[in-house]
């Protein structure tokens, strides 16, 4: 069980067949950065997205929670669908789903990281600029904020209809004090010691040009990966399942089926 109670997450589900893809999001958004996936892949895979403890729908935590306590929340997700799940997670998201393959190797089947990084942990100027973004959220309050972020997380040459999206998502999404416990847990947090530790088949995808994490970190990210293909998605932000969700859902959908293809034929032999 863990630190935080998941009767109280808000999921998004569709598909009714097919293994399991759990969708972590990023710290600035919610269930609703996953659209174009839960449309694209239910046809093939039951897939289920959280807004995370304290974002949008979700409870909020009783207290703070660490990025093993997001981890292990995911975990539990996964046990109470029975079975194991192929998780994606987008930049926090795929923080917390490389953490979750470490802790509960025995609950992934895959994984599939966009965006992502080792962590704010891995530089200190990163840290103290993660941690001062709960006072800034109190300051400026959750639609301000979004105003000023959103903006970055998809390419210059994204269409205002995307942008405008995107700042609505985190502005509806985004609150004290669940921002402020996720940003620590970034600011807390560096994976590239346990890299080497994650079994699972990996798929990291990168916008080519992201702007927040970029492929520096992704390029991290897969390196230290033993069994891992990395992928720059031509056009696309930090957010590029958003902003080239067609492109992204096609390496989604190859890489999910040679996972799936794999583990049935190691289970026949």
């Amino acid at each position: 069980m863990s630190a935080y109670d998941i009767g109280g997450l808000h999921l998004e589900e569709a598909g009714e067949g097919g293994p399991l893809l759990l969708c972590l999001h990023g710290i600035g958004s919610s269930a609703a950065a996953f659209t174009p996936q839960l449309a694209a892949l239910s046809t093939h895979f039951r897939v289920v997205a959280w807004d995370a403890p304290g974002y949008a729908e979700s409870a909020d935590p009783d207290g703070p929670l660490t990025m093993d306590d997001y981890a292990d929340a995911a975990a539990d997700v996964i046990r109470a669908r029975g079975g194991s799940a192929h998780v994606l997670g987008v930049s926090w998201g795929g923080v917390i789903a490389l953490r979750l393959a470490v802790r509960h190797p025995d609950l992934v089947e895959s994984l599939m990281v966009c965006g992502s990084t080792p962590g704010s942990g891995t530089d200190p100027d990163k840290a103290a600029g993660m941690r001062a973004r709960a006072a800034e959220l109190a300051r400026t309050g959750p639609e301000a904020f979004a105003a000023a972020r959103g903006p970055r997380l998809v390419s210059a040459d994204a269409p205002a209809e995307l942008v405008e999206r995107v700042t609505a998502t985190m502005a509806a999404a985004i609150r004290l004090p669940g921002y402020g416990y996720a940003a620590e847990a970034m600011a807390a947090t560096d994976l590239r010691g346990e890299l080497d530790r994650v079994t699972a088949p990996t798929l990291v995808l990168c916008g080519d040009k992201d702007r927040i994490t970029g492929p520096d970190s992704s390029q991290v990210l897969a390196g230290g990966l033993h069994r891992t293909a990395y992928v720059i998605v031509k056009d696309a932000g930090h957010l590029a399942n958003q902003e080239q969700p067609e492109r992204v859902n096609a390496w989604l959908l190859s890489h999910l089926h040679i996972a799936t293809d794999h583990r049935t034929t190691h289970d026949k032999d």
